[in-house]
């Protein structure tokens, strides 16, 4: 059985939800819909810690600096330092 959410939104919200539901010819309680699982499904789904949102990032890029992985803090010292 659905279940039935009763939600009240500022005026504004409300305003852009009517204007995005005439615009996409669709019922404003299917937008919501979709804008829930949208979000549910991508960001509160996945959330998990920082460094596990970028691991595939991680290693992918080419510095120049050989030794950045063991001396990253005198190299952002050093950048700090001189406003890069």
């Amino acid at each position: 059985m659905p279940t039935q959410l009763t939600v009240r939104l500022p005026d504004d919200l409300g305003r852009t939800l009517r204007s995005a539901s005439r615009r996409m010819q669709r019922k404003p309680s299917e937008i919501v819909r979709l804008a829930l699982q949208e979000f549910l499904g991508t960001t509160a789904g996945r959330r998990g810690r920082p460094a596990d949102r970028v691991r595939g990032l991680i290693g992918s890029l080419e510095s120049g600096v050989p030794d950045l992985a063991r001396k990253h803090r005198a190299y952002v010292l050093e950048s700090l330092k001189h406003g890069r």
